[in-house]
């Protein structure tokens, strides 16, 4: 399962410079996952503040 980005992120970047996928990026509101690429390694949600990052 992908991971997705959730209504707590603060635009901060940290997760798309860390994911190994590079399948992170700024959307319009949010940082968004390309499902169709994401591993599901859990890279993201490690390095998040805010723990937007979720599996779905």
């Amino acid at each position: 399962m992908a991971y997705k980005i959730n209504e707590n992120c603060i635009s901060c970047g940290a997760c798309a410079g860390a994911c190994p996928m590079s399948c992170i990026s700024q959307g319009s509101e949010r940082y968004v996952v390309d499902e169709s690429v994401c591993i599901s390694c859990g890279t993201c949600a490690g390095v998040c503040p805010v723990g937007a990052p979720n599996e779905e």
